[in-house]
């Protein structure tokens, strides 16, 4: 399986600005600018969509992770906080809460570290 997304940047790094699109089309021509990655402008950025990317892959695998171990879960919400720092990510901080039926502490927190 293959998938892509572009990005066009127009202008300087400071005052231009650029879009993304997805091949899904979920993204299609969404801001981004200096603004939007370095302050608090409008449109997203490349660390935000990490975050999703990351907090949606882990979230699936933990429901897998838990229906092989026989439970399903009603909830499961998952935040992704980035770390950007010197133009580099440096962290990538996942937090998981769950409403799973019938499930013990011990067995959820197995469940997050194979996820």
């Amino acid at each position: 399986m293959k998938r892509y997304a572009t990005a066009v940047w127009q202008g300087t790094g400071k005052e231009g600005k650029g879009h993304l699109s997805t091949q899904s089309t979920t993204l299609d021509k969404t801001q981004y600018s200096f603004s939007s990655r370095f302050e608090s402008g409008v449109g997203t950025n490349p660390e935000e969509l990490v975050a999703a990317a990351h907090a949606g892959c882990f979230t699936m695998k933990l429901s897998f992770v838990l229906n092989a171990a026989g439970f399903t879960a009603d909830n499961i919400e998952t935040r992704c906080d980035i770390t950007l720092q010197d133009g580099s990510i440096t962290e990538s901080h996942l937090s998981v809460k769950a409403t799973v039926p019938g499930i013990s502490n011990e067995q959820f927190d197995a469940a997050v570290a194979d996820a």
